[in-house]
C-alpha cells in the first residue's frame, strides 16, 4: 500500500486529497513523528495534538498567501512537515537541519519566527495592519495555546485585535480544557448556527433595518444583543472574548478533521476578528504520551513502541542539583518560597512543589508577573528563589530594575540554560544575562564551576539580604563533582570572592561558570608544551574581587577571560573597565574570549560551542597566541628603543 504522506509535498497536493483519506494521513504523519523524535529528541506531545488543526488549515486556507502565525512553534512539526520539509525532517534540531521553531529563512511557509510563549496574537495583529495598510486582502490566522494565554502580552493583543476590528483568526488549541469541558451536541449545532453564513446575512440584514426605526429599532435592537449574549454566556465560555470584541465560536473536537475544515470554510467568509476554540489532546494517539503529556511535551532517544528510555550513567543535571539542595535546605529557612513560571519540571522546582506545595507557585508563561510578584513577596520578608531559564528572564528586565533593583529588594533569580543550549537554538540561548544583569546597580552576579559550588551559591542567595542576587549555570549536567550531601555542611561563598585554582606564570586565565572546567583542560594541554598558565575561578562576574585582580596585577602581564556571553558588556568587559579604572591599559596584554556578536545556530551544545570558539582546543591557542603577541610587542618595543639615537 503506497504511502499518501510521500505524495503531500506542499499544501496544494493536500487540497487534492479526498478528504476522506484525510484520517490515514494523520496516522501516518504521527508515526513519522513517532519514528524520528524516538532517534533523536524534540518536542512530542505537542506536535502529536495538532495533526488534525494543522491539515485542516492548510486545507481551507491559500498558505503561504494567507499567513499562519504559531504561538512558540514547537506545535509546527507537522506544518513543516506537510510544507515542503517531509524529507529534511529527520534533520530537525540537528546541526545544519530544520530548526524545532518556525523561521522565516527556512521556508516561506513560516510566516512569522517563534520561540517564547505568547506572541502570535501580537505578531498576527502587526501582519493583519500591513495588508490592510497595503490594501491587500489574504488571511492571517494565530494559532495559540491555552498555556501562552497565560502570558499577558496574549491578552494585550486580543484587547487591541478585537478594538482594531481587524480581519483576523484566532485559534486558542486548547489541549488541556482548561477553559472549559463544554462541548456536546447542542453546542455544536449552536456554534454552526451562529457561524453560517446565513445566519450572519439574515442578523445583519435584520439589524440594519431595525437601524432605520429609532424609536422602535433602538430598543428592539438591546433586546437582541443581550439575548445573543445570553445565550453565549450559558452555553459557551467565550464571553470574556467577546466582550474584548473578538467573536467566539467553539469549543469544537480538534481531532474531528471534517467539524474542523466545515468551521474553518465558514469562518473564513466572517469579517472581524473572531476566536476558535478547539480542544486537543496533547500526545494524541501515542498512549504513553497521551497518559503523561507533561513528560512527553519534549523528549528523544526513546523506544518508540513502550516509550522505555535508554539507561546512561550521566551526572545530575544542574537543575535537578538545585531543586533537591533546595528541598535539603527549606526546612533551615522557612521563609524561603520558590517560583516558577510554568516550568516546574525544568527548573528543578517541581521537588519543591512536591514536597512543599504552600512554599511553591507557578504563576504561568508569565515572567514579567513573576519578578514583581517575588518582590512583594521579599518587600514583606518572604526569601523568593525564582527560577527561571536566562531566555524568559529577558522578557521581565523592566521589573527586574524597576521593582527589584531600584528598592534593592533580597530576590534570588536562578537562571537556568545559562549560555548556549544547542538543539533549541538562539531563541533560547542564555548569552545575555550577565551583560543585562551586571549593568543594574544592586545586582551581585555568580556562576558556578561545578555541581557543589551550585549548592553553595545557592546557600549564599538565600541568606544574602544585601539585595537582589542571581545565579547563572547551564542546561544539562555539570562535571560530575560528589554533592554535599548534608545540608548542614553546605558552607555559603563571600560575595565577590574568586579562587585560584591552578599556578602559572606565563599567563592567567580568569574563567567564570561553564568556561573553568574547558579552561582547566586548556592548561593540562599547555602544560605538555611547557607553557605554565594559572587559572582562575572567576565565579563572580560582579561584584568582581578586587583583591585576586591586584594580586594579578603584580604577577602578570598575559590575561585571557572566558565566558560563555556575548562579549558585549559581559565578564571581560567587566575585567578591561577594572583594568581602566586602575589606569593600567598599558600593562597588561588582555584577550577576551565569549560569543560573537551574532546569532548562533542549533546544533549539539558542543557542535556549537565549537563554532563560537569555547572549546578546549581554541582556549589553548588563544593563549599561545596571546604570549605570541607579547613576545612580538616586547620585541618591537626592543628594536624601538634600540634604533633611538644615544646623545
Amino acid at each position: 500500500m503506497s504511502s499518501l504522506l510521500e505524495m503531500i509535498d506542499g499544501p496544494e497536493d493536500l487540497k487534492r486529497l479526498p478528504e476522506d483519506q484525510l484520517e490515514s494521513l494523520a496516522a501516518e504523519i504521527r508515526q513519522r513523528i513517532l519514528d524520528v523524535i524516538s532517534k533523536s529528541s524534540g518536542h512530542f506531545a505537542p506536535s502529536l495534538g495538532v495533526v488534525e488543526l494543522t491539515l485542516a488549515l492548510h486545507r481551507v486556507y491559500e498558505t503561504p498567501r494567507d499567513r499562519i502565525v504559531w504561538d512558540v512553534g514547537h506545535q509546527a512539526y507537522v506544518h513543516k512537515i506537510i510544507t515542503g520539509r517531509r524529507d529534511r525532517f529527520p534533520t530537525i534540531r540537528k546541526k545544519g537541519g530544520l530548526s524545532g521553531y518556525c523561521r522565516r529563512c527556512e521556508s516561506q511557509y513560516d510566516a512569522f519566527g517563534a520561540g517564547h510563549a505568547s506572541t502570535s496574537i501580537s505578531a498576527a495583529l502587526g501582519i493583519a495592519a500591513a495588508r490592510d495598510l497595503r490594501g491587500e486582502d489574504f488571511r492571517v490566522i494565530a494559532v495559540i495555546g491555552d498555556g501562552a494565554m497565560t502570558g499577558g502580552m496574549a491578552w494585550e493583543a486580543i484587547n487591541n485585535a478585537g478594538a482594531s476590528g481587524r480581519e483576523l483568526l484566532v485559534i486558542l488549541n486548547d489541549n488541556h480544557m482548561s477553559i472549559s469541558p463544554n462541548v456536546g451536541a447542542f453546542t455544536k449545532y449552536f456554534n454552526s448556527m451562529i457561524a453560517d453564513d446565513r445566519y450572519n446575512r439574515v442578523k445583519k440584514n435584520v439589524w440594519d433595518m431595525l437601524g432605520r426605526f429609532p424609536l422602535m429599532g433602538r430598543p428592539v435592537r438591546e433586546a437582541i444583543s443581550q439575548l445573543d449574549q445570553a445565550l453565549k454566556s450559558l452555553f459557551v465560555p467565550g464571553i470574556v472574548f467577546e466582550k474584548l470584541g473578538m467573536r467566539y465560536f467553539g469549543p469544537i473536537d480538534g481531532h474531528n478533521i471534517r467539524d474542523l475544515i466545515g468551521m474553518l470554510e465558514q469562518l473564513k467568509e466572517l469579517k472581524g476578528p473572531k476566536i476558535l476554540h478547539v480542544y486537543t489532546q496533547k500526545g494524541k494517539g501515542v498512549p504513553y504520551a497521551e497518559k503523561d503529556p507533561y513528560k512527553w511535551h519534549a523528549s528523544g532517544g526513546f523506544d518508540p513502541k513502550n516509550g522505555e528510555m535508554p539507561k546512561t550513567a550521566s551526572p545530575p543535571k544542574y537543575q535537578d542539583v538545585l531543586g533537591k539542595t533546595l528541598v535539603a535546605l527549606a526546612p533551615l529557612y522557612p521563609d524561603v518560597v520558590g517560583i516558577t513560571a510554568a516550568m516546574a519540571s525544568g527548573t528543578g522546582l517541581q521537588d519543591l512543589a512536591d514536597a512543599y506545595p504552600e512554599r511553591f507557585f507557578d504563576v504561568g508563561i508569565a515572567e514579567q508577573h513573576a519578578v514583581t510578584f517575588a518582590a512583594g513577596l521579599a518587600a514583606e520578608g518572604v526569601k523568593p528563589i525564582v527560577a527561571v531559564y536566562s531566555t524568559f528572564l529577558q522578557r521581565a528586565f523592566d521589573q527586574i530594575v524597576h521593582d527589584v533593583c531600584i528598592q534593592n529588594l533580597p530576590v534570588a533569580f536562578c537562571l537556568d540554560r545559562a549560555g548556549l543550549v544547542g538543539d533549541d537554538g538562539a531563541t533560547h540561548n542564555g548569552i545575555f544575562d550577565i551583560t543585562y544583569l551586571r549593568q543594574i546597580p544592586n545586582m551581585v552576579v555568580m556562576a558556578p564551576k561545578d555541581e557543589p559550588e551550585l549548592q553553595r551559591m545557592l546557600l549564599t542567595a538565600i541568606r544574602y539580604n544585601g539585595g537582589p542576587i542571581a545565579i547563572r549555570y547551564p542546561r544539562g549536567s555539570g562535571p560530575g563533582k560528589p554533592l554535599i550531601d548534608d545540608p548542614g555542611k553546605i558552607q555559603p561563598i563571600e560575595i565577590g570572592t574568586w579562587e585560584q585554582l591552578r599556578p602559572g606564570d606565563d599567563a592567567v586565565i580568569l574563567a567564570i561558570g561553564s568556561m573553568v572546567h574547558p579552561a582547566l583542560q586548556a592548561r593540562d594541554d599547555l602544560a605538555g608544551e611547557g607553557v605554565s598558565v594559572e587559572v582562575v575561578n572567576a565565579r563572580f562576574a560582579k561584584p568582581l574581587d578586587d583583591e585576586m585582580l591586584d594580586s594579578l596585577l603584580a604577577g602578570h602581564r598575559n590575561w585571557l577571560t572566558i565566558e560563555e556571553n556575548v562579549l558585549a558588556g559581559g565578564f571581560g568587559s567587566a575585567v578591561m573597565e577594572w583594568i581602566e579604572r586602575r589606569g593600567a591599559l598599558e600593562a597588561v596584554n588582555l584577550s577576551r574570549m565569549g560569543i560573537p556578536d551574532e546569532f548562533t545556530d542549533h546544533g549539539t551544545r558542543e557542535e556549537v560551542l565549537e563554532d563560537v570558539g569555547l572549546s578546549r582546543r581554541n582556549i589553548a591557542g588563544a593563549v599561545r597566541a596571546l604570549i605570541e603577541r607579547h613576545v612580538e610587542t616586547r620585541t618591537a618595543r626592543s628594536q624601538t628603543v634600540a634604533s633611538e639615537p644615544i646623545e
